[in-house]
This record gives structure tokens, sequence and C-alpha cells, in this order.
């Protein structure tokens, strides 16, 4: 017999702002210090009494390369402060051109109340161009832990 995980989910939330890969409707990736927005979420602690808890983020993302090698900053914000970066490299010629960005943050002991999750996405590197062409999802989950 295994383990049972003491876990208890106290809310979810997805986003899905785009379904599918579709270069009609690429958007640019803004330069540093700009960012461009690619999804929200609002996740729900109820109480005090959900304390220890942890909240499960998972963002992917859809994007191509056009101009030179761009270093895109993805950011994901808890009501507007940076809790999470990751940094990826994305080619525009001589190799792949699309991506699929995939990252999971973990945001632990959240206080009570209801916290908007935000995805960001910024051009590091000048003289290049990456855009958004999809698909965006965005997913958090809220658990109350042991410990």
């Amino acid at each position: 017999m295994g383990l049972v995980s003491a876990v208890r989910i106290l809310d979810k939330a997805t986003s899905q702002p785009r379904s599918r890969f579709n270069l009609g409707s690429a958007t640019t990736i803004r330069r540093s210090p700009g960012r461009t927005q690619l999804a929200t979420i609002r996740i729900r602690i109820p109480s005090v009494k959900s304390q220890p808890n942890r909240v499960e983020l998972v963002a992917s993302v859809g994007v191509r390369g056009v101009t030179g090698i761009a270093q895109v900053l993805f950011r994901i914000f808890r009501d507007g402060r940076e809790i999470y970066n990751t940094l990826q490299g994305i080619e525009s010629s001589g190799s792949e051109q699309n991506y699929i960005v995939t990252f999971q943050a973990i945001d632990r002991n959240v206080k009570s109340g209801s916290h908007v999750y935000t995805v960001t996405a910024e051009n590091q590197t000048a003289n290049t161009k990456a855009v958004i062409v999809g698909p965006i999802s965005f997913s958090g989950l809220a658990v109350k832990t042991r410990s």
C-alpha cells in the first residue's frame, strides 16, 4: 500500500487566451523594460486555516524567432509583485524558429484572500525580434499542505 498525500485542494484556475499556433495573429514581444502580458488567473486562498499551502503554476507559450537570437524573459507576478522568472533563447534562422516554452513555479504559504497571477514576456536583446504565435495556457492549483 502506498502513502496517501495529505493535501487538500483550495482553488484552481486556468486561462487559455490562445488555443493554437497562428502566424497570422503574431504579437511582438516588447523590449525590456517593456513587457507583453500573456495571461492572468485569479486564485483564492479561503482563510488563515489554509496555511501551510502552495500554489502550483504552469505556463506554456508558443513563441517564434523572427530576427537574431532573442533572449526572452518570462515572469510570473502575484498581485503585481514578481515571484518567478526564467530566460529562454529564441533562434530565428539556421535552426528551429517555433518553440513551446513551458515552465512551472511554486508559490508557498500565500496569505488568505484573492490573488491575481500574471505571466509576461519581454525581449532583453537589442536588434532581435520574437513574437507570440500561440498557443498560450496558464494554470494554477492551490493546495493546503501538511507542513
